[in-house]
């Protein structure tokens, strides 16, 4: 496709995302089913361009008030800076010369709200959790996209032959450096037809959420529950690592998040995964569980704040008076879900955010109201798990505490409980 008509689209895309009436991923993919005959490369640098628009809105939106024609289109010609022949052969001479002089203004000397990009709400809460240094470092991961985690299906392959599939196919790997199941990929190359994921090998998944899974640590013929499961990530996770024995129980409120899971159940060799969908909280097929489940897993519905580097539409679509709402609708499901627990079983809380309220906040009323779960400190029980330099990872409360500027992961937390013993 030519630069010029290649433009032409990501103004159209950037303007349809830039709506933020629904989550940039839907829109990005509505996009591309309109637009068939466009190329993976194409595709690529359009998704690309309109997450950099996301991430950058404020800064660009001002300096795209200084020139001319669409507003939409100056920012996608600031989200081409580092595709000079792309630029050379898609602007104009007028933008060419506005885009240099843009570029070239000290972005020190800008506004702190031009500069972090965030809401400022939400900028004033994080300010006051990690100080000004934490602040500015979180900032710099937000501005970034992430790297491609893998996890690889212990029931099918080992971490050392994935390793070296993708090595043999020219593509840079590593371990992650906390899970012993993840590998880590720079860029997003594609994998969807090699055979590692078509057989079931490894399952995208970040570095964070696979720490759940071994967080939650079920075993061999246990009775476990995914209780807000969606499309089974951990589901799939927590099956390996009870080595497709015992059952596995997937619960979400959503249809069409537990249809995902299907195909992915396909591929990974899972026979102990069962998916209901359930109304609420309370459903009697959760009722009918009480006290005989071993472990649960509750990865709470939350802001998703946790997820910027991925998701940089959210923190324009999320506000304080959402963040109220969720937390009454957490507290309301993990008293239903520690209901579930047979005495000795194991609770995990989690959530994919990085606000307090969300989080200790939440853990610390349970806690409070539940004298019969005894709090488990997180780094010890990711150690017994196997997984190293755990200690880093906990925050001095015992929760899970993870950080995009510190551990390279989205933003996760978690607490653990242990129910008494009768």
């Amino acid at each position: 496709m030519h630069p010029n008509a290649l433009l032409d689209l990501t103004t159209q895309l950037i303007r349809d995302v830039l709506k933020l009436d629904a989550p940039a991923d839907s829109l990005v993919s509505y996009f591309f089913r309109q637009h068939k005959a466009l190329g993976q490369r194409e595709r690529h640098a359009l998704a690309e361009t309109a997450y950099a628009v996301l991430r950058q809105r404020l800064l660009w939106a001002n300096m795209a008030q200084s020139g001319h024609g669409p507003l939409e289109r100056r920012m996608a010609l600031l989200a081409w800076q580092g595709l000079p022949h792309v630029l050379k052969n898609g602007a104009t001479a007028d933008e060419l010369a506005w885009l240099e002089r843009t570029t070239a203004i000290d972005r020190s000397t800008l506004p702190d709200k031009l500069r972090h990009n965030l809401p400022d709400w939400l900028a004033n809460r994080l300010r006051d959790q990690l100080g000004d240094e934490g602040f500015w470092a979180l900032v710099e991961t937000f501005s970034a996209s992430a790297p491609l985690d893998l996890r690889v299906n212990t029931l099918k392959a080992k971490r050392e032959a994935v390793l070296e599939t993708l090595a043999a196919a020219h593509i840079e790997a590593q371990p992650t450096p906390y899970s012993p199941l993840g590998i880590r990929i720079p860029g997003k190359p594609a994998l969807q037809k090699m055979s590692i994921y078509t057989d079931g090998h490894v399952e995208v998944q970040d570095e964070g959420s696979q720490l759940l899974a071994v967080l939650t640590n079920p075993k061999r013929g246990e009775m476990v529950v995914d209780f807000c499961a969606g499309a089974g990530g951990k589901t799939l996770a927590l099956g390996a690592l009870m080595r497709n024995t015992g059952r596995l129980y997937a619960f979400d409120v959503s249809a069409h998040r537990l249809e995902n899971l299907k195909p992915r159940l396909a591929r990974s060799g899972l026979s102990n995964v069962y998916s209901s969908q359930i109304a609420h909280e309370n459903d009697d097929r959760i009722k009918r569980l009480r006290g005989k489940i071993d472990r649960v897993l509750v990865d709470a519905p939350c802001s998703g704040l946790g997820t910027l580097r991925r998701n940089p539409d959210l923190k324009w679509r999320q506000s304080p008076k959402g963040i109220d709402e969720l937390q009454v609708k957490q507290t309301a499901i993990l008293a239903s879900a520690a209901r579930l627990l047979k005495p000795g079983g194991r609770l995990v809380y989690a959530t994919c955010s990085i606000i307090p309220d969300e989080n200790e906040g939440i853990a610390d009323a349970f806690t409070a109201a539940h004298p019969d779960f005894v709090p488990v400190n997180a780094a010890e029980a990711l150690e017994a798990a196997g997984v190293e330099n755990a200690a880093g990872l906990a925050s001095p409360a015992g929760h899970l505490r993870l950080w995009p500027h510190l551990h390279a992961t989205d933003g996760f937390y978690a607490a653990v409980w242990q129910k008494k013993e009768a």
